[in-house]
């Protein structure tokens, strides 16, 4: 069943070339990697990327002020969880680390340097 649930979000995603279906998307899949055991609920015809940010829309409606709304992404995530029927809190998605730059790497990368020593 998993399988069937990653073919259909890939293929919304392939589709709708939305950035924020994207990033639904792509957290869906990290959750069914965590949780496999949802794929039933995320492979459910009637529900759609699409409709998950149309559930967040309304969801960020009700706290409007003024003009303007604003979710976090875990209240967004928690959000599309519940728009597909799934309980529970998102699977935290952790940043890329990338590693510092070292100096010597820094150097040979950069090819310009110039002292004030070289003008004199």
């Amino acid at each position: 069943m998993p399988n069937k649930a990653i073919d259909k979000i890939k293929k919304e995603m392939e589709k709708e070339k939305n950035p924020y279906v994207q990033v639904i998307g792509q957290f869906l899949l990290h959750h069914l990697e965590s949780n496999p055991d949802t794929a039933d609920r995320v492979a459910d015809k009637d529900k759609t990327i699409m409709g998950s940010l149309k559930a967040m829309q309304h969801e960020a409606s009700l706290k409007k002020v003024g003009s303007i709304a604003v979710l976090t992404d875990d209240e967004g995530f928690a959000i599309v969880l519940k728009y597909f029927g799934i309980e529970g809190k998102p699977a935290v998605q952790e940043p890329a680390v990338q590693e510092p730059i070292k100096k010597e790497q820094k150097h040979q990368a950069d090819p310009f340097d110039v002292k004030l020593e070289d003008f004199m």
